[in-house]
């Protein structure tokens, strides 16, 4: 899969590495991402460079600890965003009120950057569904990009990233909007899938007008997402969504890793019990998803084939055959027309999931093999 240079867009500073630095690098080579991100959150920067000349998401990266790599291109210190709870000179109200500080963090340090995820996160968080709210969230967003682009050792990454997020915000505030306050016509949107293969057609140009839209024309993430993304059709690989991710967290989406189908959250591993064909992280996420999933849910194959198989066949009858072996030719072909009948009612998606069934509203439950 075409990468994005992740090397020349970190920036990186040499200095004296403090006790918590020096740690930082040798954790971050180990490959343990838990306490990685507690030294993150005990002051330890994350541009200075070893011996070497190299910064601890590159020395995770050339030891293959992506998960590392992913905490610490994903750092973002509260402290930075609770600058904005405090009102500044002149302003009688702090641009963000402190409390949606947290809730916004929380997204903010998310790896996540599926728009479904970062929707659901916004969903599940009673403060942040207001009108007033979000738009608060996201004009602090948008600061916050032009504060990583104009300061002295430009971060182009998390410039994108925070207009990502901006974007997101600005999604979810139009259609509270316009939805009578419910954010479930959006994750509709995101997740519906087009005819034939599913694919989430509304999800993909939501992330190329996410990247369109980034203010700094001259910045060169948006030139190499750009090269990589525009050539490619909507609906082949590779897509928007993992390209953003590689770029934004360094993160690959690798072809052999499961991932759920609805929020795009790593290592799901429940299957639809059905066609085993899609996996989720749980059940909610099945159900959000059963609504566009279940049309192209059908029994898998070579199960159908083993199905098939085990009705009974017909014979060809000779030109001297007797009456005896019309009979059970007839009987036979009577026997394979109910072997047809009974298995197109026990396993077609019409009539299995009928609209007006309890069926059709609950998907067959997941899990695992």
């Amino acid at each position: 899969m075409t990468g994005v240079n992740m090397t020349s867009l970190t920036p990186a500073r040499k200095g004296e590495l403090t006790a918590e630095e020096r740690v930082m690098l040798q954790v971050a080579a180990a490959g343990n991402a838990e306490i990685t991100e507690m030294i993150l959150d005990a002051g330890a920067e994350t541009d200075l460079v070893n011996s070497v000349g190299r910064t601890a998401a590159q020395m995770a990266a050339f030891v293959g600890q992506h998960d590392c790599v992913t905490v610490i291109n994903n750092f973002f210190s509260r402290a930075r965003l609770e600058y904005y709870t405090r009102p500044e000179g002149s302003e009688g109200e702090p641009k963000l009120p402190p409390k949606l500080a947290g809730p916004l963090h929380k997204i903010i340090m998310t790896t996540n950057l599926n728009p479904v995820k970062m929707v659901m996160l916004v969903k599940e968080d009673p403060l942040l569904v207001d009108v007033v709210a979000l738009e608060k969230c996201y004009r602090v967003m948008d600061l916050l990009c032009e504060q990583c682009v104009k300061q002295q050792d430009m971060n182009e990454v998390l410039a994108m990233k925070m207009h990502y997020i901006s974007c997101v915000l600005q999604k979810c505030l139009a259609f509270l909007q316009e939805r009578d306050d419910n954010l479930d016509a959006l994750l509709k949107s995101l997740l519906k899938g087009r005819d034939g293969d599913g694919f989430p057609q509304y999800q993909e140009k939501f992330i190329r007008d996410c990247i369109q839209k980034f203010p700094y024309c001259e910045a060169n993430l948006l030139q190499q997402l750009v090269r990589i993304i525009a050539p490619m059709e909507i609906g082949n690989v590779p897509t928007a969504f993992s390209v953003l991710t590689q770029a934004l967290t360094g993160q690959m989406v690798l072809m052999d890793t499961e991932y759920c189908a609805t929020c795009g959250e790593r290592g799901a591993d429940k299957k639809c019990a059905f066609c085993k064909m899609v996996v989720y992280c749980g059940k909610t996420c099945q159900r959000l998803h059963w609504f566009t999933h279940k049309r192209q849910c059908k029994t898998p194959v070579p199960q159908r084939d083993a199905q098939f198989n085990h009705q009974p066949k017909l014979r060809e009858l000779s030109s001297n055959a007797d009456d005896s072996d019309v009979v059970n030719a007839a009987s036979s072909m009577l026997a394979l027309c109910l072997g047809l009948s009974e298995c197109a009612l026990q396993h077609s998606p019409s009539d299995d999931y009928c609209e007006t069934s309890k069926a059709r509203e609950d998907p067959p439950r997941a899990g695992k093999d």
